[in-house]
């Protein structure tokens, strides 16, 4: 029987035209890639050129780029306080929805956002009600949505996979209809406070993905090390290898029979050349 392909691959950029990111993705040899569609961190976005969404539709088919993930923007929080805000999040959650189904991505990825100034189930619900009303009447074509686990910093939310848990049933109260399932990062996770640098501690951690979201519902690896340290709750992406988890712990990672399937993403610190060259050698030389 042969051996399933390997999905790994990096964040892309799509600087001169979307369908650049691809031509990246395959100089590096990646077997799939994320890209952003608009920049994320401002509101307005120019409309996509139908040229180049041709493209890269075609440079994926030609070269089996699968999947292509979408990550949204980082100023969209459906669970603000501030009714401006929250109503600017769900108008541009919209968007990165519309924009990821133009493009043909199999995953949009975004952050459940931050509970400041409320409860965190309070929170919950706000989130719920504002995806339900961005997605209202969306027509999904094939794209599935990912909550991203958090590392927990401020009041941001997803820091437990329990709490990603009940924001995934808060959704589905709201929107049943609507496709979710899940992205873990490695650097979000370790600065969580699990500890996946060991092998009992990867091991401990999959147990606890698995009995609180199901690891079959994980379509998607953010593979990042870790600048800061364990359960510091901070978001500081590294090298693999050369950050606090360590290259032992990613080849245990990436080769773990529980994982192996899954697609793994880098979104590490760019070499020189502005691209992921060094971190997507080091993760297919771990990749057995």
């Amino acid at each position: 029987m042969p051996k399933k392909k390997r999905r790994l691959g990096a964040h892309t950029s799509i600087a001169g035209s979307l369908d650049n990111s691809a031509r990246e993705a395959i100089e590096l040899g990646c077997s799939c890639f994320q890209i952003f569609t608009r920049s994320p961190r401002m509101w307005q976005a120019p409309p996509l050129d139908r040229g180049q969404i041709e493209g890269l539709k075609r440079l994926r088919k030609e070269h089996d780029l699968w999947p292509l993930a979408v990550h949204g923007s980082y100023l969209i929080n459906l669970a603000a306080l501030d009714e401006a805000n929250r109503d600017k999040s769900i108008e541009g959650f919209r968007d990165e929805l519309e924009r990821a189904i133009a493009v043909g991505a199999e995953y949009l990825v975004f952050h459940p956002g931050s509970a400041k100034g409320q409860e965190r189930d309070e929170a919950i619900a706000v989130l719920a009600k504002s995806f339900a009303k961005a997605t209202r009447g969306l027509d999904w074509d094939g794209l599935e949505v990912l909550l991203e686990n958090t590392a927990g910093g401020g009041a941001s939310l997803g820091r437990t996979f329990e709490e990603l848990a009940a924001v995934r049933a808060a959704i589905r109260a709201e929107a049943p209809n609507a496709p979710l399932g899940f992205c873990i990062d490695t650097c979000h996770t370790f600065a969580a406070g699990y500890d996946i640098s060991t092998a009992e501690g990867l091991n401990e951690t999959l147990d606890a993905i698995d009995s609180a979201i199901g690891l079959e519902q994980v379509k998607l690896i953010h593979a990042n090390d870790s600048k800061a340290k364990f359960g510091s709750h901070l978001d500081r992406h590294e090298n693999i290898g050369e950050g606090q988890i360590g290259l032992d712990a990613f080849r245990r990672i990436v080769n773990h029979p529980r994982l192996r399937d899954k697609p793994f993403i880098l979104e590490t610190p760019h070499d020189e050349d502005g691209t992921h060259r060094h971190n997507t050698e080091t993760l297919k030389t771990l990749a057995q």
